[in-house]
C-alpha cells in the first residue's frame, strides 16, 4: 500500500491497487432477525428464549430466506468506512434502497493525490460480447502500458488541479480536471437485506444461482464487506449461501 501524504498541496502523487473497507459500527446479529420474525406470533422475547433452541432458530432463518420473507432481515444496521476509486462509488451508489451514503467533498477540502493503478493480478483483456464475455490475463506489455499511461495522466491532471488552486480557482471548479481513478472515501450504512442485494450483483460466487459479472474493483469492496457481515450474522450468512445467494 502506498503512503498517503498528509498534505496534498506539496506531496507527490501516489498510487494504490487495493481498496479499504472497515466496519465502523454495527447493531447486527442473527437474533435481530429472530426477534422481528417471531413478534407477530410470540410477541417480544428475550435473548435467552431465542437461544434455547438453536436448531429451531437456524431453521426459521433458513425458511425466511428460502421463501423470501425479507422484512425480518432489515432490523439491523452496519456502517462501513470505504476508500476506493471514484468509479467504484459511482457503481456503488446505484444501490439506493436500504443504503445511506456520505462521501468526502471536493468542494470543501483539497483532494489528496492518491490514484488507482491495477495490480498485477488484475485481468486486463475483455473477450466476447456484452452479457457473454470474460476477462483474461493481460500481457506484460499491456500491464506496463496501463500503469505508465495511468500514472502519466494522473500526474498531469493533479498538476493542473494544483495550478488552478494556486491561482485562486475554487476547489469545486478545479476538481473537474481530476479523473475517476482518484481515491475517495465514504461512510456507507446498510442492513443485511440491502447488503445481500448488493452482494448478489457485485460478487461472483460458486453458490450463486444467478450469475453476476461485476467489475473487479467493486467486487473487492463487496468481498471485504461480506467477510465482516459473515462474522456478525453467521446463521443469516449461511442461509444466504445455501439458498443461492438471492436476497429475500
Amino acid at each position: 500500500m502506498s503512503h498517503t501524504p498528509d498534505s496534498a498541496e506539496s506531496a507527490p502523487v501516489s498510487f494504490r491497487s487495493e481498496v479499504t473497507v472497515e466496519l465502523v459500527k454495527h447493531s447486527a446479529a442473527d437474533s435481530d432477525v429472530l426477534w422481528a420474525a417471531r413478534v407477530s406470533t410470540a410477541g417480544e422475547q428475550s435473548l435467552e428464549e431465542l437461544q434455547k433452541d438453536p436448531e429451531r432458530s437456524k431453521g426459521l432463518i433458513n425458511y425466511l430466506m428460502r421463501d423470501r420473507h425479507g422484512s425480518p432481515f432489515e432490523h439491523n444496521s452496519m456502517t462501513f468506512f470505504i476508500s476506493a476509486p471514484i468509479f467504484v462509488f459511482r457503481e456503488f451508489m446505484r444501490h439506493r434502497v436500504g443504503w445511506s451514503y456520505n462521501e468526502e467533498s471536493g468542494r470543501y477540502r483539497q483532494l489528496e493525490p492518491v490514484f488507482y493503478v491495477p495490480g498485477e493480478s488484475r485481468k486486463l483483456v475483455q473477450q466476447g460480447r456484452p452479457g457473454k464475455y470474460e476477462f483474461v490475463e493481460g500481457t506484460p506489455a499491456q500491464h506496463e502500458l496501463t500503469g505508465r499511461a495511468m500514472e502519466d495522466s494522473y500526474r498531469q491532471a493533479y498538476g493542473a488541479y494544483q495550478e488552478m488552486l494556486a491561482a485562486g480557482v475554487a476547489r469545486e471548479v478545479a476538481r473537474a480536471v481530476l479523473p475517476v481513478g482518484l481515491y475517495s472515501s465514504m461512510y456507507a450504512t446498510c442492513n443485511a437485506r440491502s447488503l445481500m442485494h448488493f452482494l448478489g450483483l457485485r460478487t461472483q460466487h460458486e453458490q450463486a444461482k444467478v450469475p453476476s459479472f461485476p467489475q473487479r474493483e467493486i467486487e473487492m469492496v463487496g468481498e471485504q464487506m461480506e467477510a465482516h457481515w459473515a462474522k456478525l450474522m453467521p446463521l443469516t450468512y449461511a442461509a444466504f449461501n445455501a439458498n443461492g445467494r438471492i436476497a429475500p
